[in-house]
């Protein structure tokens, strides 16, 4: 077992999780070695099993807090709901990532490295996929980093899909106050975009992302699809709208 590097007690990491209750405890337990940092549970509305689990996760180490949902409401609102919770708890930054397995959790230090090297950045993962990535993903990946492309006129945001990222709250907090980005799987990119637009300095961080044997996903194929659709179109429409304003903003090349 490696020894978890200290870090400042203001950044914390936030897990979003809907029925991983299969996979949730690996992942803490790789979390709490990795780094010295609050683990904070966002529960949207898993099933018993899965409260089970995270019930114990909680007795057993007190850098580890629940906080749950009912009902699912999706993944949109289990992270800003960890955004107001970590800046109530006193942080600056949120590390999120899923509960799934899929992120390499030994990556923690490079993203606190990130966040100590320029604090106002949002700091992106940009995933490195190996022979398990579906074809349809990277697909479907390669249609939002062009869409995101447009709506920023930037290749700033590497993959806005991608739920391993590093976030200033001082950044997170009036973004998700004012805008309507959805309350599911859209709202990830549609922050990311957001984000770029409100200046925020867009960095991003390779990482290796792995789809496991009989993982569990949550993305829904078709209404998820559905969602993002309408919400790239409104962001297109409105990136149209002020297109003299985007067009003062210097390219990032990140």
């Amino acid at each position: 077992m490696t020894a978890a590097r200290e870090i400042d007690a203001t950044i914390w990491i936030l897990i979003p999780i809907f029925n991983h209750g299969t996979t949730i405890a690996g992942v803490v337990r790789r979390v709490l070695e990795a780094v010295d940092a609050p683990v904070l549970i966002v529960d949207d509305g898993s099933d018993a099993p899965t409260r089970e689990v995270l019930s114990k996760l909680e007795a057993v180490s007190t850098r580890v807090r629940v906080h749950r949902l009912e009902p699912n409401r999706g993944k949109g609102v289990a992270l800003r709901t960890g955004f107001r919770l970590a800046r109530d708890g006193g942080a600056t930054h949120v590390i999120h990532l899923d509960a799934d397995g899929q992120h390499e959790i030994g990556d923690l230090p490079r993203f606190v490295a990130a966040i100590d090297a320029e604090p106002n950045a949002l700091i992106l993962g940009k995933p490195v996929f190996d022979a398990s990535v579906p074809r349809v993903r990277l697909y479907g990946r390669q249609f939002s980093r062009v869409v995101v492309w447009l709506c920023t006129l930037s290749f700033a945001v590497d993959d806005p899909l991608c739920g391993y990222r590093a976030v200033p709250l001082d950044l997170a907090l009036p973004i998700v106050e004012r805008e309507t980005l959805g309350d599911r799987m859209q709202f990830e990119p549609g922050f990311a975009v957001v984000a770029y637009w409100a200046g925020a300095p867009v960095r991003n961080l390779e990482t290796r992302v792995r789809y496991l044997p009989g993982g569990l996903s949550n993305f829904d194929g078709l209404r998820d699809t559905l969602r993002m659709a309408r919400l790239y179109a409104r962001l297109l429409a409105r990136s149209l709208a002020h297109l003299p304003s985007r067009l003062t903003r210097p390219a990032e090349l990140a």
